[in-house]
């Protein structure tokens, strides 16, 4: 399943084909994992509300979710959180080497945010 495919009906069947979580007992500590999305979407939105950001606790979510989704997150990552942080998902994914290079697709053109990168290399 590619990136363009992920929608409403499917985005579930995707992260469970996808998750590898040997600690995991019931369902509800997958959609545990899954609300990860949401703590980076609101992490992403308050930077751009207030140009400030935990990164360190915004590191650990993805990490976790790479820990569990494995290299699905990348296309989870774009699918669950709004386009305008984009750029921001592009940068970090980039940063920690999980951001592909094939195939080309049209989040290649996404342009990397030097700001957020500043802060990234600042760690």
């Amino acid at each position: 399943m590619r990136f363009d495919e992920l929608n409403e009906d499917n985005y579930i069947l995707f992260a469970i084909k996808h998750y590898e979580n040997p600690h995991t007992v019931t369902k509800d500590d997958f959609f545990d994992d899954l609300k990860r999305f949401k703590l980076i979407k609101k992490i992403f939105k308050k930077y751009a509300e207030t140009d400030k950001i935990n990164i360190r606790l915004l590191i650990n979510h993805i990490l976790i979710l790479y820990n569990v989704f494995g290299e699905a997150t990348t296309p989870l990552l774009f699918y669950k959180i709004d386009s305008q942080y984009w750029s921001l998902i592009k940068t970090i994914t980039m940063y920690l080497g999980r951001f592909p290079e094939y195939p080309k697709t049209e989040l290649h053109s996404i342009q990397v945010d030097l700001n957020f990168f500043q802060l990234l290399q600042k760690l």
